[in-house]
């Protein structure tokens, strides 16, 4: 056995160290990644909160206002329910909601929309493995006498069969190609926090429109009512006028109040039949099919409320989230422009065969390789590079302006919501304590006219008036549960306790997204 000269293994050992060293700081560049890392913008402060002063203090109940008056709790930084409409006890009410998150067109098309970004962010991550393509060409040839001959056994006639590899990698030097992942895995996310608000909003919308329903078709049978007693009037008067106990001019007055009343009922039917169109439409039917309708007086308001703290919301309110996420996507853009102003390397490789005769591949003596490097460094291109980069930093800084914007809107709609609960049942309260006195006027009223102590025109007046004071406390008991929706909605809705994307396992950061199953 024949020893190696030293100074050909000292020669090798030399080439193994060098090609180890290039190779170690390859992989170091490719650790990094130019631009700026992401970070959530800093916009609330700790003693950010909703009221100067005091926090919220409790609803007290409402007497004679049904169950929109019971008493309620405000519970600051509690967890909000993934199905909190089931706090309204209302077993159609959960029923029309499963329909609408099961069926609806708008909520496919979102869902559909979001895979489709998540299968870009793996093609966004594709550049990080090397590109391998399979080759083949096999050729039929003659060489005209005039040339020389060719080394094919000196045949002017022969064919040829080539098998070849085509094998590249462009090390991410410079992370662009991690920041392009970054930002089609914040896009995906847009998608997905996206889906989350219309969500919410297909939920909250339904869930006003029944209430919306079921305020209506109260407010319908009210009238109804109304009007019933006001014919009953109406006889007494007429009776009366025959008698000679009254005068034409109250009768009249009567007739025209229950015509009054009358008229009302056609818009109430519009909105009642306006409300179940809609109703139709988001649980993705149309207007014929025959939908649960539950009363007014099924619902019942939850004893306990969630406040999240404003801090919260930056994770928990979808809009939040998806303005985040386009931070970013600008942030990683950064780096993507920065990169782009940097040399690259790309390294080829051709392994391959050529060969007169099928039989004779993978034999010895017909292979051939060819291997290459490339560096390209950007030169000049009219100083695009330079202001694309300038162009990012800007996007950078607009869409960090609009996150600040959507965190205090999304807490300026929070506090809103809370002061309608407030101040809502203050109004129910007093529409309730209103309501009780207008019918107490009008049963003694009726009693009093039927005695003769009072005239008729005092009788129509107080009936109208217990008319108004009965459906504006419909509407009133109606805003209250509307009020508790839109403050879950404004809380951000629970999704976080749902699947509402349809995706399992979502990947938890950009790293890992292009490996998430679709």
């Amino acid at each position: 056995m024949s020893r190696v000269p030293a100074n050909r293994r000292r020669a090798a050992a030399g080439i193994r160290w060098r090609a180890a060293g290039v190779t170690g700081l390859l992989t170091l560049l490719s650790a990094c990644a130019v631009g700026p890392d992401f970070k959530r913008p800093d916009v609330l402060s700790a003693k950010a909160g909703y009221v100067p002063g005091a926090p919220f203090r409790a609803i007290p109940a409402a007497r004679n206002a049904g169950a929109a008056g019971q008493a309620q709790r405000l519970i600051a930084g509690a967890d909000v329910s993934g199905e909190w409409w089931k706090l309204f006890g209302v077993p159609e009410l959960d029923a029309l909601v499963a329909r609408a998150l099961a069926a609806n067109p708008s909520l496919d098309a979102a869902k559909a929309t979001l895979r489709a970004a998540w299968e870009q962010t793996k093609v966004q991550a594709s550049p990080l493995f090397p590109s391998i393509t399979g080759e083949f060409n096999p050729t039929r040839n003659k060489t005209a006498r005039s040339l020389s001959a060719v080394s094919n056994n000196n045949s002017w006639l022969y064919n040829l069969h080539t098998l070849q590899l085509n094998i590249s990698y462009t090390p991410d030097l410079w992370g662009g190609e991690r920041r392009g992942i970054e930002q089609a895995a914040a896009q995906a996310d847009l998608q997905r926090f996206q889906i989350e608000a219309v969500t919410n909003t297909l939920v909250n919308t339904l869930i006003v429109a029944v209430i919306q329903l079921a305020a209506c078709q109260a407010q319908i049978e009210a009238t109804e009512s109304i009007i019933a007693s006001q014919r009953q009037i109406l006889a007494t008067f007429e009776a009366q006028f025959r008698l000679g106990d009254t005068s034409l001019a109250a009768v009249m007055a009567q007739r025209s109040a229950l015509a009054q009343s009358i008229a009302t009922l056609p818009a109430l039917k519009l909105q009642r039949e306006q409300a179940h169109d809609q109703i139709a439409a988001l649980v993705g039917v149309t207007p014929e099919e025959t939908l649960p309708e539950p009363r007014l007086d099924a619902f019942h308001l939850p004893a306990t409320l969630p406040v999240s703290l404003p801090a919260q919301l930056l994770e928990q309110r979808p809009d939040v989230r998806a303005a985040e996420a386009q931070v970013q996507a600008a942030s990683a853009q950064v780096g993507i422009a920065i990169a782009n102003r940097l040399p690259n390397i790309q390294l080829i490789a051709l392994p391959g065969e050529a060969v007169n005769t099928m039989s004779e591949f993978f034999k010895p003596g017909f292979g051939n390789w060819e291997l290459s490097a490339m560096i390209t460094q950007p030169l000049f291109q009219g100083f695009q590079l330079m202001h694309l980069e300038r162009e990012a930093r800007h996007n950078l800084v607009a869409q960090a302006m609009t996150y600040r914007d959507t965190v205090l809107k999304a807490v300026q709609n929070v506090a809103d919501t809370l002061h309608a609960l407030q101040d809502d049942a203050d109004a129910l309260r007093a529409t309730a304590a209103d309501t009780e006195a207008a019918d107490r006027s009008f049963t003694i009223a009726r009693s009093q006219q039927e005695r003769g102590d009072i005239s008729p025109v005092m009788v129509q007046t107080t009936q109208q008036t217990a008319l108004q004071a009965r459906l504006a406390l419909i509407q009133a008991q109606s805003a209250r549960y509307s009020d508790c929706a839109a403050l879950f909605q404004a809380l951000g809705g629970g999704w976080w306790h749902r699947d509402d994307t349809g995706i399992k396992n979502p990947p938890v950061n950009w790293k890992s997204a292009f490996t998430a199953p679709g």
